[in-house]
């Protein structure tokens, strides 16, 4: 058994990287020998001179979190310490935690905790306990306090600490501040150091990266003629049927009640230690959770959840069965009730509105209906980020831009040239420099424009391509652009794989026994497409993608209905084989993937 002191999103997105592009920039002080009273002074202290006068563009104001190891310690130690010798306005502070027999939990504080990023929440002082570790959603937080061992579990303390870094302006400039003893500093760090590869050393020093150069992105849909590409695309349609009368709530309920473990979460344990899982006496848990169970509330609940459909009237004539229901998710410990977290009450509550409803089933029709789609939504360009893979470069995008206003390119004159070439030769030679001549075809393309001028007339329906997801889609179009079939045959190619930019997309399905089931949204890389009289004659579909793509099962299936379902359709409808699809994996060389471009260009284009 492993515990996982991060969650998967960090683990993906290491936390480092986050603080550089989308995250409050952490200052983490340690008080060093110092004790509980005194590090929270030196952190309000702190975080009034920094943030006292903090408020964000969404009015909500900074605000500090400090955590107590149990609600006596918050009651008795800490709220006092901050209204009493810190002289903090009561009115500012809001202690929550969910009560005990001898401090019930603060009128309205759940209301407060969760209102704390609204503009008109005027609490900057946190208590905690037990609660807002994980899962709390407050970007106006801005600085957090543990002062000591406890106040947060062991394995938790990285999350409890980075509470404060989720950014809400998005401004370089946003920072949060961080308070630890000794203990917890020790134990953060060495967190970072396992799950995050850094240290809080580290995250001191990070500093946010500079503001991206931005290049705009142009249309050439009219210089180039484009027209749309017509298709057929298969369209399901759905219609509801009613397989009741009436919803016969009550057997749906009792029926439920009766299956109700099976809404049992699997076996949870617990130790009398869990920072030492080897240690102490493991068992199975069969109720737990300290979250305040009401049946009132509970029925308010399931109204709020259903947007109204269902109302108090329809519950209250099945009151004894949801109270039944209740009873059985619910535990009773020192006269009060509380959720039992080993029942999922989500999927519960699902099935109660259920219950309330009358049973469908959808009858599906299916058409194959014509489509027109522009291969640019002109509306949707925006700038790009500066990079090596933007494409063309940028003086060959200033010159294409150029050369379209003008009408064209001027050929050049290879005669001309040769002439040129051997007057160079004989010069050179009169002074012994033969060597330093290069040969007539570099000196050629020395004089010539570059490969994506040359190639402007069929390509680049707007300026530059962005290639950021995929350099290896970079390649494909540059060896495309040089083969030999595709300027003989007059083709052009158009990138397509930009997230928004085309309405040329693809609905795919997947045949699910007797009907069709829709398995999402394809968007080919690139169009090789043949023009007779400036109209579209075909259209050959040219994927790209990485090794990792052949064992993606999502991909596949609509890879499998593009390259079945789709084709026969148009070809059906159209009556002759109007596209065709080739896939080019990465891992093949690129010498085997311009051979099957090439000989699919020849088999496709020339029948």
């Amino acid at each position: 058994m492993k515990l996982s002191q991060i969650t998967n999103t960090v683990y993906y997105y290491p936390l480092v990287s986050a603080v550089r592009s989308f995250l409050k920039s952490p200052i983490v002080k340690i008080g060093t020998e110092m004790d509980r009273f005194e590090i929270i002074r030196n952190g309000v202290e702190n975080f009034n001179s920094e943030y006292g006068e903090k408020q964000y563009s969404t009015g909500a104001i900074a605000k500090l979190a400090i955590y107590c190891s149990n609600i006596e310690v918050l009651e008795e130690e800490v709220y006092p310490f901050l209204v009493g010798q810190l002289k903090i306005d009561p009115d500012h502070v809001l202690k929550f935690h969910k009560g005990n027999r001898q401090y019930p939990q603060p009128a309205d504080s759940e209301i407060e905790f969760r209102s704390l990023d609204q503009p008109q929440s005027r609490k900057r002082f946190i208590l905690l306990v037990q609660v807002g570790k994980e899962g709390w959603d407050c970007p106006s937080l801005t600085g957090v306090i543990l002062s000591q061992q406890g106040d947060s579990p062991r394995n938790m303390i990285l999350q409890t600490s980075c509470r404060c870094l989720r950014q809400v302006d998005g401004g370089e400039d946003e920072t949060a501040l961080i308070w630890l003893n000794d203990y917890n500093a020790k134990i953060l760090n060495d967190q970072l150091k396992k799950e995050q590869h850094t240290s809080i050393q580290e995250l001191n020093s990070i500093r946010k990266a500079k503001a991206p150069v931005m290049i705009d992105q142009v249309s050439r849909m009219e210089i180039l003629d484009l027209p749309e590409v017509d298709f057929y695309q298969l369209k399901i349609t759905y219609q509801s049927l009613h397989e009741e009368q009436k919803p016969n709530s009550d057997k749906k309920l009792q029926k439920l009640l009766k299956e109700i473990d099976t809404y049992r979460r699997s076996g949870q344990i617990t130790t009398t230690n869990l920072g030492n899982l080897d240690e102490g006496e493991i068992e199975v848990l069969a109720k737990s959770g300290i979250d305040n169970a009401s049946f009132t509330k509970w029925v308010n609940e399931l109204i709020k959840s259903s947007f109204m459909m269902l109302n108090k009237e329809k519950l209250i004539q099945n009151e004894a069965i949801l109270m039944q229901i209740f009873k059985a998710i619910t535990y009773d410990q020192d006269g009060r009730s509380f959720w039992n977290e080993q029942y999922d009450k989500y999927k519960i509550n699902n099935q109660i509105r259920l219950a309330f409803s009358i049973s469908r089933s959808l009858e599906t029709k299916n058409e194959v209906v014509p489509e027109n789609a522009s291969l640019l939504l002109v509306d949707k360009l925006k700038p790009a980020v500066k990079s090596l893979l933007l494409y063309p470069e940028e003086d060959d995008v200033k010159e294409i831009l150029k050369l379209d206003k003008k009408g064209g390119i001027d050929e050049v004159d290879i005669e001309e040239l040769k002439q040129v070439y051997e007057n160079q030769k004989i010069e050179l030679a009169k002074v012994g420099m033969e060597a330093m001549l290069v040969s007539f075809e570099q000196f050629v393309q020395q004089k010539d424009y570059s490969l994506p001028i040359r190639s402007k007339d069929r390509s680049f329906h707007y300026l530059p391509y962005d290639f950021r997801q995929s350099a290896f889609e970079k390649d494909i179009l540059t060896k495309v652009l040089q083969l030999k079939p595709f300027k003989d045959q007059g083709l052009e190619l158009y990138y397509n794989g930009e997230r928004g930019l085309t309405e040329f997309v693809i609905k795919c399905y997947e045949h699910g026994g007797s009907h069709w089931k829709y398995i999402g949204r394809y968007t080919t890389d690139f169009l090789l497409i043949q023009r007779e009289q400036r109209k579209l004659n075909k259209v050959l579909m040219v994927e790209t993608k990485g090794e990792g793509y052949s064992r993606d099962p999502e991909f596949l299936k609509k890879k499998a209905y593009v390259e079945s379902e789709f084709l026969e359709q148009n070809k059906e409808k159209l009556g002759y084989a109007r596209f065709d699809f080739i896939y080019i994996e990465d891992s093949n060389t690129a010498e085997h993937n311009t051979r099957l471009i090439s000989e699919k260009i020849e088999s496709f284009f020339t029948t």
